[in-house]
C-alpha cells in the first residue's frame, strides 16, 4: 500500500486510542504532533517510536478544557513539523451521570474538551491551510451516539452533538478539507473491568469480540485514504449498535 506522506496532529496522543492512532500513523509514513495534557513522560515514549519509524514526531502539551490553547497547539504543531494537513479530535472525557447526578461542572468539562475544542481545533486548522493546500479532520466519536441509552448523559450528548458538527465541517469547508469520524464500540474495558467487557461483548457485539483499539486506529488510515468519503461517521463496533 502507498504510503501516507502527512503531517498529523493527534489530540490526546499520548495513551489507550490516541497512542495507537498517532502510531498507527507514524508507521503509514506520517510525520506526528502528539498532544498530551499532563502524560509527559507516555507522549515522550509515543514519538520516540515514531521517531524509530524515520518519521518526525514531536510531544505538545494543552489544555483543551481551555478555549485559548486550541489555537496555539494547532499552531505549534504546525511549526514543529514544518506544515499539518490532518487533525485528529482524540482527546475527550467520559464522566457517569444521569440527569439528577450530572454537574453544572460536569456538564460543561465534557462540552469544552468533547465538543468545543474539536470545533476550535477544526476552525483554526482549516484557517491555517495554504491556499493551494487540502486538508483532512477525523474526528473520533462513539457508537453509542448512534442510540439513546441511559447514563453518561453530557457525554452522550457531546457525541451525539459531535457526529453532526463532523457533517456540518464537511459541508462547509470542502471541497479543500474532507471531514469524517470514527465511532468506536466495544473496544477497551472501562476502568479495567474485563468482566463487564466481556458480558457485553457476549451479549450484544454480533462479532462476539471486542475490537481493541488497532481496528479504530485502522479506520482512521482507511478516512485519510478514502478521497472521494466527507461527511462520514463510520462505526467500528463489531455490529453493536445495529
Amino acid at each position: 500500500m502507498k504510503p501516507l506522506t502527512h503531517k498529523a496532529l493527534v489530540t490526546g496522543g499520548a495513551v489507550r486510542l490516541g497512542r495507537a492512532i498517532a502510531l498507527a500513523l507514524g508507521r503509514a509514513g506520517c510525520d506526528v504532533a502528539v498532544h498530551h495534557r499532563q502524560s509527559t513522560s507516555a507522549a515522550e515514549e509515543v514519538t520516540a517510536e515514531i521517531a524509530a519509524m524515520g518519521r518526525r514526531a514531536v510531544a505538545i502539551a494543552a489544555d483543551l478544557g481551555d478555549a485559548q490553547a486550541c489555537a496555539p497547539l494547532v499552531a505549534a504543531a504546525r511549526r514543529a513539523l514544518g506544515g499539518l494537513d490532518v487533525l485528529v479530535n482524540n482527546a475527550a472525557i467520559f464522566l457517569p451521570g444521569d440527569l439528577v447526578a450530572t454537574s453544572l461542572a460536569e456538564w460543561e468539562a465534557q462540552f469544552a474538551l468533547n465538543l468545543r475544542a474539536p470545533f476550535l481545533l477544526a476552525q483554526a486548522f482549516a484557517a491555517g491551510l495554504g491556499a493551494e493546500e487540502r486538508g483532512t479532520i477525523v474526528n473520533v466519536g462513539d457508537a453509542r451516539a448512534r442510540r439513546v441509552g441511559r447514563g453518561h448523559l453530557a457525554y452522550r450528548l457531546t457525541k451525539r452533538a459531535l457526529d453532526h458538527l463532523t457533517e456540518l465541517l464537511a459541508l462547509e469547508l470542502g471541497p479543500r478539507v474532507r471531514v469524517n469520524a470514527v465511532a468506536p464500540g466495544a473496544m477497551l474495558p472501562a476502568g479495567g473491568d474485563e468482566a463487564a467487557l466481556r458480558r457485553r461483548v457476549e451479549t450484544a457485539v454480533p462479532l462476539r469480540r471486542a475490537g481493541g483499539a488497532e481496528p479504530v486506529a485502522e479506520a482512521v488510515l482507511y478516512l485519510l485514504r478514502a478521497e472521494f468519503t466527507t461527511g462520514v461517521v463510520l462505526p467500528v463496533d463489531g455490529g453493536e449498535y445495529l
